[in-house]
């Protein structure tokens, strides 16, 4: 079968647009169709439901043989994403998060770590309702302020809701995603200065509304803080945000350097008994470019809460024959 077609079957409600179609053109069933879907097809299970787009399986080149002291990047490896799955188009956003917290009764713990000016800050009040930007966050920013327990329990409604099963991308499929064929320091190339043109990082009005005490890049994104999400162009896959904006959970248990006998299909790295840290990926808006890159690795332990962490979701595709 040709790796750009995707052939899988979408239940009641499912919605699905050609690559780069409008919303207008979404379109609903309540059967089950048998589609032959093209790599980058852009689909949407239910109307909370994020907008999906279909990754095709590849092989590419993971990680760096570098990175900070105790943040090694590597080693360098050949992996494989075996199987056709879809990813979110953009990070979950406020709204979207919101649904899930009303149907659920979800209440966070509180304690978000935010910036207050001058230094930062854990009030017990600080959660996805109120990350700290001194106003409400908009229904189309990315939710932030979440955990990856809270991002596990929403892919995990997410899944009751639609009947498919959604869950968070492993590292692997984050970063073939990300990189979309690209083995430079970012999926545009590797220009620093170029960043401000593609996403939204730690830039220089950043700097000057914030002052963290790190070098911001020298330009200017139109951003000072979180943005709304789809605000720079997409990424070959057809994917925003996935530098800048928010940091972004994915499934792996953080181990470095990457075990030589970790998997190399795509599918997430575990251990056995208690995870301590989990990875995340992709930078946010008081990231220090650096840490942009597409091969560096975060890691942070379950219920962290930062006014910077977000998610995105996957969405298994499963092939017709796997279906009953």
């Amino acid at each position: 079968m040709d790796a750009s077609i995707v052939r899988y079957g979408f239940t009641a409600l499912a919605c699905l647009v050609a690559s780069g179609a409008s919303a207008d053109s979404l379109v609903t069933s309540d059967t089950v169709h048998q589609l032959a879907v093209p790599a980058g097809a852009v689909f949407r299970d239910c109307e909370q439901c994020p907008e999906m787009v279909v990754i095709p399986p590849g092989e590419f080149t993971m990680g760096h043989d570098g990175g900070e002291p105790g943040r090694y990047e590597g080693p360098v490896r050949e992996m494989q994403v075996a199987q056709a799955f879809a990813l979110g188009r953009y990070e979950v956003t406020h709204a979207q998060f919101r649904a899930f917290a009303q149907a659920t009764g979800h209440v966070s713990d509180g304690g978000c770590r935010i910036w207050d000016g001058s230094a930062w800050q854990e009030p017990e009040e600080a959660d996805w309702t109120d990350p700290g930007y001194g106003r409400p966050p908009a229904d189309d920013e990315p939710v932030a302020c979440v955990s990856w327990l809270e991002a596990r329990a929403y892919v995990a409604w997410l899944s009751e809701q639609t009947g498919q099963r959604y869950r968070l991308p492993s590292e692997t499929e984050w970063e073939y995603a990300a990189r979309a064929g690209s083995q430079d320091d970012f999926y545009w190339g590797n220009d620093e200065l170029a960043a401000c043109e593609w996403a939204n990082v730690y830039d220089t009005s950043g700097h000057a509304e914030f002052g963290f005490p790190w070098d911001p890049v020298d330009c200017d994104d139109g951003h000072p803080g979180v943005a709304v999400v789809g605000q720079f162009p997409p990424n070959a896959f057809g994917l925003y945000d996935m530098l800048g904006n928010v940091w972004e959970w994915v499934e792996d248990c953080y181990v470095v350097p990457y075990p030589e006998d970790g998997p190399r299909d795509g599918s997430p790295v575990q251990v056995e008994g208690a995870c301590d840290r989990r990875s995340v990926r992709g930078g946010s808006w008081i990231t220090r470019m650096y840490r942009h890159r597409l091969s560096w690795r975060g890691r942070d332990p379950e219920p962290t809460l930062f006014s910077f962490f977000g998610f995105r979701v996957a969405r298994d595709l499963a092939p017709l024959e796997a279906r009953p």
